[in-house]
């Protein structure tokens, strides 16, 4: 059951998303709210702790570290997972300690001690040792000498968790983003590169700045010589997707709400190879692929002048596949219907980001860091499909937000999230005022934190 349908107070309905709306800063900015979040949204949520590759042998562990809490997520057998709450149930200290300067902790275990006394864990979560169970008289049990258990499961590749044992499924949760998106098998991608940094801003904050391609204009405005980033957003129940539109219906095709589309310029053969190129090298060389950036440089000695803008389309993907097939990585079926819902990039509530393409995904979470509503630990990652053998050997990175290290794109994003946060502090913001077309993503973002948060910071209708 979704809890959060039981709480009665005034919230804009998933049909109202579209309409003008405001909503305040309290979710942004306030202390209380961030506490409050560790009580009624964090442990009711299911939330992405990581990919199945972290976990490739039986005894390989991760943290996952929200808010207080600390999850240990592991393999337990050759099929199945385990997660745990990160806690003694003897006098409270965590098994795993977590540096600072690190993004979770890691390693391989047959067994779990406790570096205060010692009480030992095996790979299913109960007790194996206790030094002088006797004292206890008789009362110790199973139940109380094991460990917490947490809810896990998979989808994606991704391993999930879920802190509250009556919540819904995960496929219940994520519906009906994962229907549509189960087709580019994102199980089979693997991670290309990832990174993460403790950034000032919050976690909301900082999510929001790429769950619209609205800011491209402002923020980004070399990439306006390549392509056109008028978009559309829409809500899909706790969930909601983002994609390239045209203002003109009638120049709308199946690929052109993705980032595989056709440039902006006389010759499509040429602008869709430097729009692929622009947005490959400048994203930190993801959100497309090496072989669909060749395949588009080829474009023009493949095709003739003149070749309409569909067909240029079609010639690169089909192009592209034949080179990929040629290196061992087949390419799933997707239907054009499928590949137009899907659009560019879907926000995964409550605190996760997907640019999605055939072969590829640029993926963000962001979350709070400690107490204080102006920080968060942002992360991003490519995944991408690699064939047998070649899959690259990759760790969580801590790189500081710059071009260097991000890439120009990205580094252009955090150059705004931090002021924004400043900026809504200012006792001359109104409240905000979001696109109605093309920021409903984040409009439905807060209508989902407030049916958890209890009606706080709710989207209000703007009065003509």
């Amino acid at each position: 059951m979704n809890k959060q349908g039981r709480i009665g107070f005034d919230n804009i309905t998933v049909e109202e998303v579209g309409e003008p709306l405001t909503y305040g800063t309290e979710a942004f900015l306030s202390k209380e709210y961030l506490e409050k979040e560790k009580e009624l949204l964090w442990p009711k949520v299911w939330q992405m702790a990581g990919r199945l590759e972290d976990l490739k042998n039986v005894g390989d562990f991760f943290t996952y570290e929200i808010g207080d809490d600390s999850i240990i997520v592991l393999k337990n057998s050759a099929d199945t997972l385990k997660a745990f709450h990160n806690v003694c149930p003897h006098r409270g200290r965590r098994l795993i300690d977590t540096p600072a300067d690190q993004n979770g902790a890691k390693g391989t275990r047959r067994s779990f001690v406790c570096g205060f006394h010692g009480w030992t864990f095996n790979l299913e979560g109960e007790n194996s040792y206790i030094l002088d169970p006797q004292d206890w008289q008789g009362c110790l049990t199973a139940e109380n000498t094991s460990l917490s258990e947490v809810k896990v499961d998979t989808w994606g590749g991704w391993i999930w968790i879920n802190m509250d044992p009556e919540s819904e499924t995960l496929r219940e949760f994520l519906e009906p983003a994962a229907g549509i998106l189960d087709a580019f098998q994102f199980e089979r991608m693997r991670y290309k590169w990832r990174q993460w940094v403790v950034y000032p801003s919050n976690w909301k904050t900082a999510l929001e700045a790429f769950m619209e391609p609205y800011h491209v204009s402002g923020t980004h405005s070399q990439l306006l010589k390549y392509g056109q980033f008028y978009a559309y957003s829409k809500a899909y129940g706790s969930h909601g997707v983002s994609g390239f539109d045209e203002r003109d219906k009638s120049m709308k095709m199946s690929q052109s709400s993705s980032v595989t589309r056709v440039g902006k310029g006389a010759d499509p053969r040429v602008s869709t190879y430097e729009l692929a190129r622009e947005n490959y090298e400048t994203v930190n060389f993801a959100a497309s692929t090496d072989t669909l950036v060749g395949a588009a440089k080829r474009l023009v000695d493949e095709l003739p002048e003149g070749t309409a803008p569909q067909d240029v389309i079609k010639h690169w993907l089909a192009s592209a596949k034949a080179d990929d097939a040629a290196r061992g990585i087949d390419w799933p079926e997707i239907s054009p219907e499928n590949m137009a819902e899907a659009g560019l990039a879907w926000h995964v509530f409550p605190n996760m980001s997907v640019l999605q393409g055939v072969t590829f995904a640029l993926c963000y979470r962001a979350r709070p860091y400690g107490d204080d509503p102006d920080k968060c630990i942002f992360e991003s990652y490519a995944l991408e499909r690699f064939p047998e053998g070649e899959v690259p050997e990759t760790e969580w990175v801590y790189a500081e937000p710059t071009a260097e290290k991000w890439g120009s794109v990205l580094a252009q994003d955090f150059a705004n999230m931090e002021w924004v946060q400043k900026g809504m502090k200012s006792r001359g913001f109104r409240g905000t005022l979001p696109n109605p077309h093309q920021e409903q993503k984040i409009t439905n973002f807060h209508r989902m934190l407030a049916s958890y948060m209890e009606g706080r910071g709710a989207p209000k209708l703007l009065k003509k």
